[in-house]
């Protein structure tokens, strides 16, 4: 064997050779972090072996003493005791059968050497050492506090496969130079590693599996938001917990599949997924989405504001999936809904019982900070909280799960839960208002008379059904306004629009020549203020109730106007266009897919006098109707018509 790769290395701080193991168990148990063609590795516990060949049992033991007693084994100078350690590396994306053989991983401690033996099975169900794709990772020390960091393997018998196998050049590079780095610093992790309470191995599977199988949301998603981070993280999402609740089904001996509750659902794709996999299950958000109406009436989405006061005891589970002002409150519904209740939290924004989170201690990061608190309350309402870290395109990624109880529920449980609740209202504990009215926190001065009466309205109800005052001072928020251009009526924004066209081509009108051959008139370019000059009152006093007035209805005609530093002109479309290598560097990620192009009628070829500056292959809008992309079908239990606009 040869190296490949060598890198040096010194340690002023004494953390070699400990430090080089921390780092190696990286590699052996998380490639991932290191090889982002994988997704993980399935490891069984070590094995020590008192001497090389000694002690063999198991199947991997027995291939490891035929390999030591061969020439191969001797060559590479396997002696000493030393860890074995069965490991199957997990692609990213599976490859057709048969899947990737295990590999043996020798720890040599005392001589600093890991070695990777791939195997394979032979007719008899046992295993043996393929030779030829058999690597070294060796630590040396030169002298005082140096090191060096090598790897060996035989380049002639080496066969890269890019995957399980990577290519030598890579191993000698970049698996070095990862190596190195953790074996040297010093890094205080706040987290558990990823996907610590699942099997990481079912987790890839069943992720791939619905990764296929929703793809084509990408394509059709209706909101602004990113689409491949938004359903890719759900995806993930869905997938963690449908190995949690199988796990808990398993565990409990359970067959029906458990129910649950999206508080704050947002787009409502995950409990989109979640119903599709058979659990049943509802999603409640305060203001509708447009992507409610593709999934259809077996998926159950709810435009409603949540109020901690509110109970559902027919749920097994509550998710709280970046739900902002209701994170802290979800444990406490848990807890009060029933005692079979369990959540699922992945915290996001920082949100305390009656607003925003403020830092307490300045030794934590404030994620870290928060993610203590929202575990204290947990417990506080008698969960035993565990901790985990999802595999998400987020920074925030760390969940908190509560499925068992310390405790049986009780009045005494209930009035701790109330007492750390008021402690931690502004301006300390408060008393409630006779008749059992809520609580009124410093901020409810500031609230609209819509809060205020909804407040009232909850301590009304609470009083005629006989149900006890609960101090929550938490105001849900009310039904959101959208105030952004979008629900203005479209004669109106069609007559802005050309209004504003005709006075940007009327600043170039006269230097153009007319007819065929002339050049395509752009128009020219005029600030907002004096835009404005040129409509009428009232389409100024109705633009000024909205969102960015005059500005924002013009950059929603986004087709039409381009509008930057105060100042509006028209687009020119030929300028939008990118050269085609240009185009290939992209990532795809940013690409247009096809369908999504030539869903609207194109502006400029119905109303600018010379029509588009481009050819019909050429624009993204439709000339003419009969091009028009008006339909696409999502595939799913039912399939179903989608407008796209």
């Amino acid at each position: 064997m040869e190296a490949v790769g060598e890198a040096a290395l010194r340690d002023p701080a004494g953390r070699l050779p400990d430090g080089f193991w921390a780092a190696a168990a990286v590699w052996l148990e998380r490639p991932q972090v290191a090889n982002k063609r994988l997704s993980g590795a399935c490891a069984e516990p070590s094995l020590r072996v008192p001497r090389a060949g000694g002690g063999a049992a198991g199947a991997a033991e027995r291939a490891w003493g035929a390999f030591c007693a061969g020439a191969e084994g001797q060559a590479l100078g396997l002696w000493g005791p030393v860890e074995l350690v069965l490991r199957r590396l997990l692609p990213r994306r599976p490859p057709p059968p048969p899947p990737p053989a295990p590999e043996l991983v020798a720890r040599d401690v005392l001589n600093g050497r890991m070695t990777f033996l791939p195997l394979e099975e032979t007719c008899q169900g046992q295993y043996k050492v393929k030779v030829g794709n058999i690597y070294q990772i060796w630590l040396r020390h030169m002298q005082d506090d140096e090191w060096t960091v090598s790897v060996l393997l035989n380049p002639e018998k080496y066969v890269p496969d890019g995957i399980v196998y990577p290519k030598a050049e890579w191993l000698g590079n970049k698996l070095i130079s990862k190596l190195v780095k953790w074996s040297t610093e010093i890094t205080k992790n706040e987290f558990k590693r990823t996907l610590s309470l699942i099997s990481v191995a079912r987790y890839s599977q069943v992720y791939q599996d619905l990764k296929e199988k929703y793809k084509e949301m990408v394509k059709v998603w209706p909101e602004v938001t990113d689409p491949e981070k938004f359903v890719y993280e759900d995806v993930a999402i869905a997938t963690y917990l449908l190995i949690l609740w199988e796990d808990e089904r398993a565990r409990r001996g359970l067959s029906e599949k458990q129910s649950f509750l999206d508080l704050g659902c947002g787009n409502g794709l995950l409990v989109h997924i979640l119903g599709n996999e058979g659990h049943p299950g509802k999603g409640i958000d305060v203001r509708r989405r447009k992507i409610w109406d593709m999934y259809g009436p077996q998926t159950c989405l709810e435009e409603s504001a949540i109020n901690p006061d509110h109970l559902y005891p027919e749920a097994d589970w509550l998710i709280g999936n970046h739900s902002d002002e209701l994170t802290p409150w979800i444990p406490v519904i848990a807890a009060r809904s029933s005692s079979s209740c369990r959540y699922f939290l992945l915290p996001c924004c920082f949100f305390d019982f009656y607003g925003k989170y403020n830092r307490r201690q300045s030794q934590k990061s404030q994620y870290r900070e928060y993610l203590d608190f929202v575990a204290e309350v947990g417990t506080v309402c008698g969960f035993q909280v565990e901790e985990d870290c999802l595999r998400i395109p987020s920074t925030k990624r760390v969940c908190l799960i509560g499925v068992s109880r310390t405790g049986a529920e009780g009045p005494a449980l209930e009035d701790e839960r109330r007492e750390f609740i008021r402690k931690r209202q502004p301006g300390g504990p408060v008393t409630l208002a006779p008749g059992g009215s809520c609580p009124r926190p410093r901020q409810e001065q500031s609230l609209s008379a819509a809060g205020q009466r909804l407040c009232a309205e909850e301590a009304l109800s609470r009083e005629r059904e006989g149900r006890p005052s609960w101090p929550s001072g938490f105001l849900p928020r009310g039904k959101e306004q959208v105030r952004n251009c979008t629900t203005l009526p479209h004669a109106l924004v069609d007559q802005v629009a050309s209004k504003v066209a005709h006075l940007l081509l009327s600043e170039t009108e006269g230097s153009l020549l007319h007819g065929p051959s002339s050049p395509w008139n752009r128009g020219g370019s005029l600030p907002l203020s004096e835009i404005a000059g040129h409509l009428d009152k009232e389409t100024l006093k109705t633009l000024k109730k909205e969102h960015g007035g005059l500005q924002t209805l013009l950059r929603n005609n986004h087709q039409v106007f381009k509008v930057q530093h105060g100042k509006v002109r028209i687009r020119d479309w030929r300028e939008e266009e990118r050269p085609r290598k240009q185009l290939r560097a992209r990532p795809a990620r940013a690409r247009l897919p096809s369908e999504a192009t030539k869903t609207r009628l194109c502006w400029f070829d119905r109303h600018h006098p010379q029509g588009c500056p481009l050819p019909s292959a050429s624009c993204p809008y439709a000339h003419g109707s009969a091009e028009l992309n008006q339909r696409r079908i999502v595939p799913g239990d039912k399939e179903l018509l989608v407008q796209l606009c």
